[in-house]
This record gives structure tokens, C-alpha cells and sequence, in this order.
């Protein structure tokens, strides 16, 4: 471990890195809610997680197929989407995204998206943690 990590501890025997001069904001996250899934074959992926959630899809086009199914939002994007998705992405819904954006990269993230409406009012951002793992944002004005 580097000699200039910072460690404090927030549970006993649980450790976890210092966000040293970051200061939180007030833009607390309502949890997550929307996971987009790559496909190759949207109709056999469709009728898969129609079995899994025992509800229709809510939203059907030839490059988006949603699921509203026990509060959360299951989005099926066919070869990635514009994203360019190779795994599961997950969207942690949040009250003022600006302020997150800058939250969470002053706590070491990185915008790979900037935020951006995509319809309705919605705006959508992606961050990439320490590891590369992506991290996706919404907030519904």
C-alpha cells in the first residue's frame, strides 16, 4: 500500500481510503434503478427476460427494449447501444447530477460521458472508477 494512502475506518475491522479534501454534496443517490443489458439477438433476449420478470416490455423499438418490473428499469440494448456496452451497466439515480459528476471526481472517478438529456427531461452521465468499471448516473427533472 502506498505510504501516502490515507486509511480511516467507518465500521470496525472495515477500512476504507480517506476522501481527503473532498467535500460531499447534498446529491444524495434514490439507489439504483436502471440496468442496461447488451444483446446480440434483441427478440430471443426479449422473450428471456420476459420469462425472468413475468411482465411485457413497456418499451419495444429496433434499438431498445425496457422492462419496468418491481421498481426497477431493465433496458435491453442490442450490440451495446451507442455505448458500445459490453457488460451490464448500472444507473444510480440521483437528485442534482452536476454536483455528483464533481463528487465523484474529486473523489478520484472519471466522466467518461458527460452529462447529457436523452429525452424527456432525463439526463444520463457515466463515470469509470479506479478500475475502469463503469458507473452510470440519472437524473429525471
Amino acid at each position: 500500500m502506498p505510504e501516502d494512502m490515507l486509511w480511516t475506518r467507518n465500521r470496525p475491522g472495515r477500512q476504507r481510503p480517506a476522501t481527503q479534501g473532498v467535500t460531499m454534496a447534498s446529491s444524495s443517490t434514490q439507489g439504483i434503478r436502471t440496468v442496461l443489458h447488451p444483446v446480440s439477438d434483441l427478440a430471443s433476449a426479449t422473450a428471456v427476460y420476459e420469462a425472468l420478470l413475468g411482465v411485457p416490455p413497456t418499451d419495444e423499438s429496433v434499438y431498445y427494449v425496457g422492462f419496468n418490473a418491481a421498481g426497477q428499469h431493465i433496458g435491453l440494448v442490442p450490440g451495446g447501444g451507442p455505448q458500445g456496452l459490453t457488460a451490464p451497466l448500472t444507473y444510480w439515480h440521483v437528485t442534482d447530477i452536476e454536483a455528483k459528476l464533481t463528487e465523484l471526481s474529486a473523489a478520484g472517478a472519471t466522466v467518461a460521458e458527460a452529462a447529457h438529456d436523452v429525452g424527456g427531461g432525463r439526463l444520463v452521465a457515466t463515470v469509470a472508477d479506479p478500475d475502469g468499471n463503469l458507473l452510470g448516473l440519472i437524473q429525471d427533472r
